[in-house]
């Protein structure tokens, strides 16, 4: 079985990310003949929100120009994500929040394996768009470390200091580098790219023609 490596770049704060993921799942699910390894990458949407965060609203209405256009943005996002099985809350979220340290937990999610990296990631994902909590907030970081299998006096202790600050900030410095200007972005053995929340078919085609591609030895070139 042809293994690829397949690193998913999102910010948990972008609903697009979530309704990708939810595709990527199916796409998953109907490939049977590669073996993927999964890694979730950082993005920051707006790495300039203070670490409090900004008032939800507020900030909706200054990023799309009054509070009519972003009632009718995410009235669109609102149904593509039922159309995922997502029932995304948008009235109960109260602050947007800087991601950077949701990032940097979801780093050492990694250490402790792909599995657990990606409970942690739909964790993260449900208290933000479900049940509106500050996902920039120690407390509600540390909690869904617990539930997705970390050591939360670790992680705690992590939060507490700059760990990871720097290396989280470079990792998005190389992806936009790498030409990411917008997530959900998938990447592909670092050769190949589907950008945006694309339907399963066409995410579980680019994995499918990546590992073809591997078996032959052929050069990666750029798809999606």
């Amino acid at each position: 079985m042809t293994k690829v490596q397949l690193d998913v770049v999102s910010d948990v704060m972008c609903p697009w990310c979530y309704i990708g993921k939810r595709r990527l799942e199916q796409a998953l699910e109907s490939i049977d003949d590669v073996e993927v390894e999964l890694r979730w990458r950082p993005f920051q949407l707006d790495p300039t929100l203070p670490q409090e965060g900004r008032d939800r609203q507020e900030y909706l209405e200054n990023k799309f120009g009054g509070p009519e256009k972003a009632k009718e943005i995410y009235g669109r996002i609102k149904q593509a994500g039922l159309d995922e099985g997502l029932e995304f809350d948008f009235d109960a979220i109260g602050v947007s929040p800087n991601t950077i340290d949701a990032h940097r937990v979801i780093r050492w999610a990694s250490n402790e394996g792909a599995e657990i990296q990606d409970k942690l990631v739909e964790r993260l994902f449900k208290d933000f768009f479900m049940d509106g909590a500050n996902i920039g907030q120690h407390e509600v970081l540390i909690d869904a470390a617990r539930e997705a299998g970390m050591n939360e006096s670790v992680v705690a202790a992590l939060l507490a200091t700059d760990k990871d600050r720097d290396e989280v900030t470079q990792e998005i410095a190389v992806a936009q580098q790498m030409g990411v200007t917008g997530v959900p972005c998938f990447i592909i053995d670092n050769k190949y790219a589907v950008m945006g929340a694309q339907t399963p078919d066409h995410i579980a085609g680019a994995i499918k023609q990546a590992a073809q591609m591997k078996d032959v030895g052929a050069p990666g070139t750029e798809t999606g």
